[in-house]
């Protein structure tokens, strides 16, 4: 590992007035594992996309500073230059086509193709695709990542984690690659699947493929990765060998204060708490995450965790009972019966949802922030309206604009103001704006999925205790959603693991960590 693969060196980068990167100096050598960490806004993703070439790069006005990639000085125009040069990238939010097999997606544009008579009469824009040796080219690459997946499943069918691996696979299947990038790979993963992911990073390095990983498991920094580079704010503040750190100094650096891992008072016993919420024999048919016959108790008050593998129907709860997905069974709310496949009703009935897809459900990405926050109370509730002329009904501009500020400075969402488009957001901020919805909408029982999903140690220690906030202080019953188990320890009274698409078991956070792992293998209660 001697030959410098990527060296950056002085760059900057603003947007207006705002300056997001500046004197950025990093190398990075071939094979090596580099961890990317930083609180969301920090500057991670857009220096990505200036090594990747992004188009809003650009359009902006580009950037100061010099990259050298594998010897020669580069500033590419497009991710097509970056991909004809070596450079891989798997971003946070995912790039596949939904109505194609995952063999389609992994060797899109690159394609094997059969030659006959008349491609060399004709030339080889007639060519045809050779299914055979695309699907092999897929199913190899698919093996050097362990999962489950034989290639011909349709994407739109398939569970968020394996899309992730979808993606990575079409990275991996690029011959040439030499630089690979992976946006918050695990984010969507169980701990067995982003073990897989892990052990799969380690080979490439091992073949000579420098990896740059972001990610706020800083567990995982520390199990992979050679060196870890953090950036606070745009500035670099540190790279160093990942040996000679540890994840509370790597934590101060990214925040610039000492974070607590208290989790005081965080098991209430609701167990004579009345039942809240009722669920019997409740099937979803959701692609990758159905359910089969479900039961299971909500009690009020309470924070209830939902665990368990990906694919195993954890997912499928919230989205079937809020009337996302076609769903039967008979659901009791409060003791009357709540009406499936329905998607306004449990709004109007005071149920909330903040979805795992915050893009494709969450999200108004081309509205302000301050008008997705206000949107749901406004829409269902007549919140934030005002009467004109005595009988119209007008938005009150004021009350949205004082609501979202208040949001923005709780939730530290990162921006330019309440006025910013939400799609010019991070990722992990907009996230956020999600909970600001939610918490907008003050509802009697609010569903969580992947709260925390591509947020950084500070942030996600923020939104976890302002759950626990509205759980304790106005008796909102809630319902996270989570491929992180020690996220559930930390928040949940009671956590239930789904497997197979029926509840396995329900521990209280405090159970140990090997009991949780049986049913999620499972295994049942006392086995």
């Amino acid at each position: 590992m001697s030959d410098t693969i990527l060296k950056i060196e002085n760059l900057s980068k603003s947007f207006g007035d705002n300056t997001v990167l500046k004197d950025i100096n990093l190398e990075l050598k071939a094979g090596e594992i580099l961890g990317l960490v930083g609180e969301n806004g920090a500057g991670k993703s857009t220096l990505m996309k200036i090594i990747f070439g992004m188009d809003v790069i650009r359009e902006t006005g580009g950037y100061n500073g010099k990259i050298s990639f594998d010897g020669k000085e580069v500033n590419f125009s497009s991710p097509f230059d970056a991909l004809n040069a070596g450079i891989g990238m798997v971003h946070q939010e995912f790039s596949l086509i939904p109505g194609f097999k995952v063999s389609e997606n992994i060797v899109l544009n690159r394609e094997s193709v059969k030659n006959n008579v008349v491609t060399h009469l004709f030339g080889q824009g007639i060519s045809k695709i050779d299914q055979k040796d695309n699907t092999k080219r897929a199913q190899e690459a698919i093996s050097k990542l362990g999962v489950n997946l034989t290639g011909q499943e349709q994407i739109n069918e398939m569970a968020v984690a394996y899309k992730q691996f979808t993606e990575i696979a079409r990275e991996i299947e690029r011959e040439h690659t030499k630089l690979l990038v992976l946006d918050e790979p695990t984010a969507v993963l169980t701990e067995d699947e982003a073990e897989i992911l892990l052990e799969t990073m380690k080979k490439l390095s091992s073949k000579g493929i420098t990896i740059i990983f972001i990610t706020h498991r800083l567990n995982e920094i520390m199990s992979v990765s050679d060196k870890v580079t953090v950036l606070r704010d745009g500035q670099l503040i540190n790279t160093v060998s990942t040996k000679s750190t540890n994840v509370n100094e790597i934590t101060e650096w990214m925040i610039g204060r000492k974070v607590s891992s208290s989790s005081e008072g965080k098991n209430i016993d609701n167990s004579n708490a009345e039942n809240f919420m009722e669920i019997k024999d409740l099937w979803v048919d959701m692609p990758g995450e159905m359910l089969k016959g479900l039961d299971l108790d909500i009690k009020k008050g309470e924070i209830l965790g939902l665990g368990g593998m990906a694919g195993q129907g954890k997912i499928a709860v919230a989205n079937g009972i809020m009337g996302l997905f076609k769903s039967k069974g008979n659901v009791k709310y409060k003791g009357e019966d709540l009406v499936l496949n329905k998607p306004t009703y449990p709004l109007e009935k005071g149920i909330f949802f903040v979805s795992e897809d915050r893009k494709g459900v969450g999200l108004l990405l081309d509205e302000s922030i301050e008008r997705n926050i206000a949107f749901p109370a406004m829409e269902i509730k007549g919140l934030f309206l005002k009467n004109y002329l005595g009988f119209l009904k007008v938005i009150d501009d004021k009350a949205v604009t004082d609501n979202a500020k208040k949001y923005i400075e709780k939730l530290e969402i990162k921006s330019m103001g309440e006025k910013q488009k939400v799609a010019e957001l991070s990722g992990g901020n907009q996230q956020k704006v999600c909970m600001a919805k939610a918490f907008t909408m003050e509802p009697n029982l609010l569903f969580v999925s992947e709260p925390t999903r591509g947020i950084d140690v500070g942030a996600k220690q923020l939104v976890l205790e302002t759950l626990k906030e509205y759980n304790r202080e106005r008796n909102t019953t809630i319902v996270v959603t989570s491929s992180e188990i020690e996220e559930l320890r930390s928040i949940c009274d009671r956590i239930a693991i789904i497997n197979e698409g029926k509840v396995a078991g329900i521990l209280p956070a405090t159970a140990s960590i090997l009991d949780f792992g049986k049913l999620m293998s499972g295994i049942k209660e006392g086995e």
